[in-house]
């Protein structure tokens, strides 16, 4: 009776072992950058920069962009600039745009002067809770992907700077 058991436990943990193999090495949502196929275009915006000089989206329009909400306070914007920073540079012979629109901060905050310290250079709007209300953002960092046809084709909230999603992505709107 025991081996029986014994038998059961261990045929239980390795099909769930080879469950998992299946899943990770065959299902293509997780080897690959998925982007939406609901198309959902980019939604309108008039926000302001650190000097109070008033941006709108149609700045933007007939660009690839990437926009990084942010919030001075979020560890994981801090580890993530870096990296949408460098894409900002490797990408400069290009029309990408990179903006920053930082969200939820605290009193007193001042998200230019963070980024500056950082060393981080792509600009930032701020007080841009209206913009992450309609672009459904959650939480920080959220990393939304545009292309040109102010298309949303990927909403993020990765943190990793070098994860090759942020490049393929990037990528991706260029091409399209």
């Amino acid at each position: 009776m025991k081996f029986g058991i014994k038998a059961f436990g261990l045929a239980t943990v390795l099909l769930t072992i080879l469950g998992l193999i299946t899943f990770v090495f065959i299902n293509p949502e997780v080897n690959s950058l998925e982007f939406s196929e609901d198309v959902k275009l980019a939604p309108k915006f008039a926000l302001v920069d650190p000097q109070g000089k008033v941006h709108q989206w149609s700045e933007y329009k007939g660009k690839p962009i990437i926009i990084h909400f942010w919030a001075t306070w979020c560890p994981y914007c801090k580890k993530l600039q870096p990296g949408l920073d460098k894409l900002r540079v490797d990408y400069s012979d290009s029309d990408l745009q990179i903006l920053g629109i930082s969200f939820n901060e605290d009193e007193g905050a001042d998200p230019a002067l963070t980024l500056m310290e950082r060393g981080i250079q792509f600009p930032t709007l701020v007080q841009g809770e209206s913009a992450a209300k309609a672009y459904g953002v959650a939480g920080t960092p959220t990393t939304v992907f545009i292309n040109r046809r102010g298309e949303i084709v990927w909403l993020t909230n990765i943190s990793d700077p070098n994860s090759q999603k942020l490049k393929d992505a990037t990528e991706f709107i260029l091409q399209d």
